[in-house]
């Protein structure tokens, strides 16, 4: 069996899309306060450029925990 975690960082954007920013194995355990702070600094310097238009609020953060079982 194998789990796998990621850190979810959704936003939307000045043409009113989502984008989605995924980390892969995000340090445990996830401080909401610094995850804040980093989609904070995230919509303030705007250093992601998506085809959906330019990063200007914040959504919401995830954390995902899948489990997988091999059966054959």
């Amino acid at each position: 069996m194998a789990t796998r975690t990621v850190l979810q960082l959704d936003f939307l954007t000045d043409q009113n899309k989502r984008v989605r920013i995924t980390i892969p194995t995000p340090k445990q355990p996830v401080d909401a306060t610094a995850v804040q702070s980093a989609m904070d600094l995230i919509v303030q310097k705007n250093v992601f450029a998506y085809p959906q238009g330019a990063i200007v609020k914040k959504v919401g953060a995830t954390q995902v925990t899948t489990e997988s079982t091999d059966i054959a």
